[in-house]
């Protein structure tokens, strides 16, 4: 009895900076970038693994703004994951991008340049221009998919939520199956990673969560279960066992900043993922020296769900106060969705462990 052998899969070959990545592989890869003045030598570290069966390439990416630590944990976290060792395809994990900010402990790179606002880049331009180039030529561009993950800036904290161009089928299929509770259709700026990457047609969510400089538990734990949900729902992550059905995150496409009219001290009057009314009075701006006759009410510009918000009552005119998302939808599931986001994320209620195979119980 004669057997006909089946011809190889023609999984196509794969090399970052020059390190070749083949089948059922794990690659630990240095990327050089500018040194220090001192000519230490620097480098943005790229884990990749590699799974023995053709599939999706994904890229997660942390910490292009430095200071935005939260990603780096995720990142840490998802290498640890159980799931991956059923993985197909390729992953490349980036736990700190901007390796220069990193150890300032700083949202830029030494230029002054915001590297989110570099990209493609040259290797002919300034140290931001470079850096792009070589991380946006070296991995992204080898991506067919792709999860960039930040946090608010310093005392500014971000409710979980996905930034993506949800008018593509696909990439909206990735943000509902991530999980926050708010998906946020928003343009691509200029000079982005996700502009770039966009017009590469690599399909791209931007996850943001927490605030820089500190970890937030829910929101890491939050992040990991995206990654790996998302990873399932392209094909690279055989499908969850759980039976419990996801919520549907709130789909906004509005949002708007409110600014403080005048100097002062910050009391705020509502926490991220709260329900706000047009003229709804959020937050009041008072003398520290205690005259009371100068208070300034803060007020709501439109109805919506506050996605952001300062966490530093030392405010001057003109600073950011409270992000809210315009919302017109049914306002009692959406604040349902959110706090049954939090309960399920909360240390109690899911220890971490990465040797769960389960995703966290996100059910109605």
């Amino acid at each position: 009895m004669s057997t006909t052998k089946r011809p190889p899969s023609r999984y196509q070959e794969l090399v970052v900076a020059g390190t070749p990545i083949p089948p059922g592989s794990r690659v630990h890869i240095e990327l050089p970038v500018a040194k220090l003045y001192t000519h230490t030598e620097l480098s943005i570290t790229v884990k990749a693994l590699r799974g023995k069966r053709e599939g999706p390439t994904l890229f997660v990416s942390a910490a292009i703004h430095g200071d935005e630590i939260n990603g780096v944990e995720i990142v840490r976290r998802l290498l640890e994951h159980r799931a991956l060792r059923s993985m197909r395809g390729t992953l490349l994990a980036i736990p700190v991008v901007n390796v220069h900010g990193f150890l300032n402990n700083e949202r830029y790179l030494p230029d002054g340049r915001d590297l989110n606002r570099s990209f493609p880049g040259s290797p002919k331009s300034s140290l931001a221009g470079r850096m792009a180039h070589t991380f946006f030529n070296e991995v992204v561009a080898k991506c067919s998919h792709g999860i960039d993950l930040h946090t608010g800036a310093r005392h500014r904290s971000n409710l979980p939520q996905i930034r993506a161009d949800l008018k593509d089928p696909a990439t909206r299929e990735m943000a509902e199956a991530f999980g926050a509770p708010v998906m946020l259709h928003s343009k691509t700026r200029d000079g982005s990673l996700r502009e770039v990457a966009s017009d590469e047609n690599i399909r791209i969510l931007l996850y943001e969560a927490g605030e820089a400089l500190r970890f937030d538990e829910v929101a890491i734990r939050a992040g990991v279960s995206g990654i790996i949900s998302v990873m399932r729902t392209i094909g690279m992550l055989p499908p969850s066992r759980s039976r419990r059905p996801r919520r549907k995150p709130m789909l906004t496409d509005q949002s708007y900043w409110i600014r403080a009219s005048s100097s002062g001290v910050l009391r705020a009057l509502v926490p991220l993922g709260a329900f706000v009314k047009k003229g709804q009075v959020i937050g009041m701006i008072s003398d520290p020296i205690g005259d009371s006759s100068t208070d300034a009410e803060v007020l709501a510009n439109d109805e919506g769900i506050v996605i952001g918000r300062t966490f530093l009552p030392l405010i001057y005119e003109g600073d950011a106060l409270f992000h809210i998302a315009k919302y017109k939808g049914d306002t009692d599931i959406a604040l349902e969705h959110i706090s049954a986001f939090r309960e399920a994320f909360e240390p109690e209620a899911y220890p971490y462990s990465p040797d769960s195979d389960e995703d966290p119980p996100i059910a109605s």
